[in-house]
């Protein structure tokens, strides 16, 4: 299996690494066809999770799975690679690794479109994420009732578990990064998000500060009820959940969310300077100038050809950048965060946590979504 992952990988390289080599006409097209169709098979693995006990996720190296967060070439064929790579699933892992994939599910996760849009493929990658988290969470469900009911904790397990839970976050926040050097813009504003989750955003993503508040929750604590827990040195029952924080884990984390708060108050004024920016000289002169060849033009929208538009990109263009290092910034802290706070707990209050966590985020986009097809 590891074999198969390497050449897959470098197959991959090899491919992509030609697509921009116009000049070999015919081989081209190939290079495209073997790019596409290897991302395609790479995008199935990762949403499969499992191909079953000869494959788990954890086999396939992260640098593969950058692969998925590639754009597809502009002239990408999604019918031609539909079937190729269908072929190649039933001959490489069906008769040769003999593992048996219902192959349904890669039309699942098929990104992009003779469109281009980037976003499309993210939110592909994104469907797949979620579903992932889904059978996380019945992982840790099963985890966590198996060391309470045996009351023998395997720790071992129990932080193997996890750790490959806390990667398949950094899965989805390395894919985010990749994919918001090509549109940062939909990665602070997602689509894929519904309403209801895009009203409680914060820089593209959840607030971080917010992970405390499901912890003190989980716990039986209310955040302003820490102090004085300290104060009394109180500990819980030692159940192992949640409800047994220790008073040294009260005060990491005390100190571990005032940290957190600090960061994030640091980040959200560096958002802060950036929006003001936008009303800056360069862009208030090229919409006055805009506005101005509306006038002289009957209110048509014409803002004075391709030389004015390619003024606007290139002054856009510094603020973006400006963005994709602010949300790589939050992200960054979000992941961190949730790293730091399972480091604290033990491996079964952690696993604990991160049920909270996936139950929440699953359950709130799922009303989301209920909301807004309601109200569609």
């Amino acid at each position: 299996m590891t074999k198969f992952l390497s050449l897959l990988s470098l197959t991959f390289l090899f491919c992509y690494s030609k697509i921009d080599d116009h000049e070999n006409g015919i081989n081209f097209n190939i290079f495209v066809l073997g790019f596409c169709t290897m991302k395609n098979l790479t995008l199935f693995l990762l949403q499969r999770g499992t191909l079953n006990q000869k494959c788990p996720i954890d086999l396939i190296p992260p640098y593969i799975r950058y692969i998925c967060t590639w754009p597809f070439p502009p002239c990408y064929n999604k019918n031609l690679c539909l079937g190729v790579c269908s072929t190649y699933i039933y001959h490489s892992t069906i008769i040769h690794m003999h593992v048996y994939l219902p192959l349904h599910v890669s039309v699942v996760v098929m990104t992009g479109d003779n469109s281009g849009r980037e976003n499309d493929g993210f939110q592909a990658f994104f469907k797949c994420w979620i579903a992932e988290q889904n059978q996380h969470l019945d992982d840790l469900v099963v985890a966590s009732k198996a060391a309470d009911y045996n009351g023998d904790h395997d720790q071992v397990l129990l932080s193997s578990l996890v750790e490959r839970v806390l990667k398949h976050y950094e899965q989805y926040y390395n894919a985010k990064f990749q994919w918001a050097k090509q549109e940062v813009l939909s990665m602070l504003s997602p689509p894929w998000r519904s309403s209801l989750e895009d009203a409680f955003l914060w820089i593209g993503g959840w607030r971080p500060s917010m992970a405390f508040h499901l912890l003190y929750s989980k716990s039986g604590l209310h955040p302003e009820d820490c102090s004085a827990e300290l104060m009394r040195g109180l500990r819980f029952s030692n159940t192992g959940d949640l409800g047994d924080l220790s008073q040294w884990q009260l005060t990491m984390v005390d100190e571990l969310q005032r940290r957190t708060i600090q960061e994030e108050k640091h980040i959200s004024e560096k958002m802060a300077k950036l929006q003001e920016t936008l009303a800056d000289n360069p862009l208030v002169e090229l919409s006055h100038l805009a506005t101005d060849k509306m006038r002289k033009n009957n209110n048509v929208h014409e803002e004075g050809g391709d030389d004015h538009m390619e003024r606007v990109e290139s002054t856009l263009a510094s603020k973006e950048e400006g963005l994709e290092k602010i949300l790589h910034k939050a992200d960054d802290l979000r992941i961190t965060t949730l790293k730091n706070i399972t480091q604290i707990l033990s491996p079964l209050q952690a696993v604990h946590f991160l049920i909270a966590a996936a139950e929440l985020n699953l359950r709130v986009h799922d009303w989301g979504i209920k909301k807004d097809d309601a109200t569609n």
